[in-house]
């Protein structure tokens, strides 16, 4: 009986919230809400609680079978592990809303790489600080940002190649903008052409990166402004 008191006690100590433990309890309370807002896409799909039996014989066969591998999910808050259900008996595989096949970090956290880029970190730093940020599960590590680089470049390629034709840009404001960003040790400098618009709104026609405010470097930026209008 004693062993047993002791052994109540100590668990109800672990379940007071406190200062000390509260990243922990929350942790842990975001990863239960996610699992169960699985679960209720499951149920709402399939149109039965779990272990409940089909009530009509003609209805489809389709029913939860287990969970997938382990999957680390990076918030704002942490980063927390939560299984996705598994069902058979659909005609096209399962897709979740809630956690789609291939995702890892929400949006918020994929707006929060660049962020820290620009501040500067180099790659060989982004593992321990978004580690710091997000908890030591946290799937993402200088390959990742390494790929994201990536995309962003080619983001950059296809915005450049946008038409411009369909403006009517009556004044420019051109500056160049120094930043410290990546693994570059100096600052680099953007040419930035801001274009003033007959209907009153300004946009933004160029960025190009360049070798200080040259006259060079300047004179190739309104060369491509000029072949993409």
């Amino acid at each position: 009986m004693r062993k047993q008191t002791i052994r109540l006690r100590r668990r109800s100590q672990s379940s007071i919230v406190a200062w000390d433990n509260l990243e922990e309890w929350v942790g842990r309370k975001v990863q239960g809400f996610i699992q169960s807002l699985l679960e209720e896409e499951v149920t709402e799909l399939i149109g039965r609680e779990k272990s409940e039996r089909r009530q009509a014989v003609d209805c489809l066969p389709v029913y939860r079978n287990g969970h997938g591998k382990a999957r680390r999910l990076t918030l704002g808050c942490g980063t927390v592990t939560v299984y996705r259900p598994r069902v058979r008996g659909l005609e096209q595989r399962f897709e979740s809303r809630v956690l789609p096949m291939f995702a890892r970090r929400t949006a918020e956290i994929n707006k929060l790489i660049p962020q820290l880029y620009l501040h500067g970190l180099a790659l060989g730093d982004f593992d321990l600080a978004l580690r710091g940020l997000l908890g030591e599960e946290a799937p993402v590590s200088a390959s990742t940002v390494a790929r994201l680089k990536g995309s962003w470049q080619a983001e950059w390629e296809a915005w450049k190649k946008r038409p411009l034709d369909g403006l009517e840009v009556l004044f420019m404001w051109v500056d160049g903008v120094y930043v410290k960003a990546g693994l570059e040790k100096q600052k680099a400098a953007l040419l930035v052409i801001v274009g003033g618009l007959s209907d009153g709104r300004k946009v933004i026609l160029a960025v190009e990166p360049g070798y200080r405010e040259s006259t060079e470097s300047w004179s190739g930026v309104l060369r491509d402004l000029k072949d993409s209008s």
